[in-house]
């Protein structure tokens, strides 16, 4: 697969010039992720297994135990 060419820098990344950034671009019907400094591998998802994802992180699911 192609990666997308409108990769955008999470705010969150701060604002040095340090390699460890997530970035993210979109298409019509994927999200991308990658992280800046292994530019190549990215992950490609759905918006709805995105949001679950999401959703289940703010709902405490993501929380490892034992």
């Amino acid at each position: 697969m192609t990666p997308p060419a409108n990769w955008q820098k999470s705010s969150f990344s701060g604002g040095g010039d340090g390699n460890a950034c997530l970035e993210l671009a979109t298409t019509p019907t994927a999200f991308h992720l990658r992280e800046s400094d292994t530019p190549a591998t990215f992950l490609t998802t759905t918006p709805t297994a995105l949001a679950a994802l999401l959703h289940g992180i703010r709902a405490g699911r993501a929380d490892r135990h034992g």
